[in-house]
């Protein structure tokens, strides 16, 4: 059986899992700090799960949104990275700044996460620099977060404006990488509520001055 989402109340807070009730019964998660810090025990919240299974375990990881628990995945495809390091990674980024560190080569960026050091964060900006970013579970990541759930506040709602500012760059016929790293400059000047601003900021970086 996969879990992939888990809706219900916390009922127990550790220093890297999470116990939450589910109708009765008890999921225990491993999950980052910063997700950890912003659950409270009693209050209902919604998890995006990853289901690991092996021969001794199965694990269940923990995000907020299933765009986090996408690029969880995106980086094992990293050789050297396993199921800790990206959830490191993760748990100190949030996507839309993983997206960004990746397009403008920002390795410092990446040896934020705990334990990922320069070689291991150059190996994943040079593997994943100029690749599409994940898809959900169902090929979508669009999904407006339920009430109460972890996700609406989880720093992520840029993404949509990036993507879409990424897409319009590359129909204009600029190449994935150059757009990526348009909209990445772009977004880190303040523009990053406004698709159309985002746009024209990315252009100028585009341009030669």
């Amino acid at each position: 059986m996969i879990i992939g989402r888990l809706r219900g109340e916390i009922a127990a807070i550790g220093a890297d899992t999470v116990l939450i009730d589910v109708n009765g019964v008890g999921y225990v998660a491993v999950a980052g700090t910063r997700l950890v810090s912003r659950l409270t025990t009693g209050e209902r919240a919604e998890l995006h799960i990853e289901t690991r299974v092996t021969e001794n375990a199965i694990t269940l990881y923990a995000f907020e949104s299933d765009e986090a628990r996408a690029w969880f995945n995106r980086l094992q495809d990293v050789p050297g990275v396993g199921g800790k390091a990206a959830l490191a990674v993760m748990d100190a980024l949030s996507p839309g700044e993983l997206m960004d560190a990746l397009a403008l080569g920002d390795v410092a960026a990446i040896t934020r996460a705990k334990g990922v050091g320069k070689k291991l964060a150059e190996r994943i900006a040079g593997e994943l620099a100029g690749k599409p970013p994940p898809m959900g579970r169902f090929g979508s990541l669009g999904v407006k977060p339920a009430a109460g759930s972890v996700s609406a506040a989880d720093g992520t709602a840029g993404g949509g404006v990036r993507a879409e500012a990424v897409s319009a760059l590359q129909n204009l016929g600029y190449g994935p990488s150059e757009a990526a790293r348009a909209v990445a400059a772009a977004m880190k000047t303040g523009e990053s509520d406004d698709t159309g601003a985002v746009i024209k900021a990315a252009l100028k970086e585009l341009t030669p001055s």
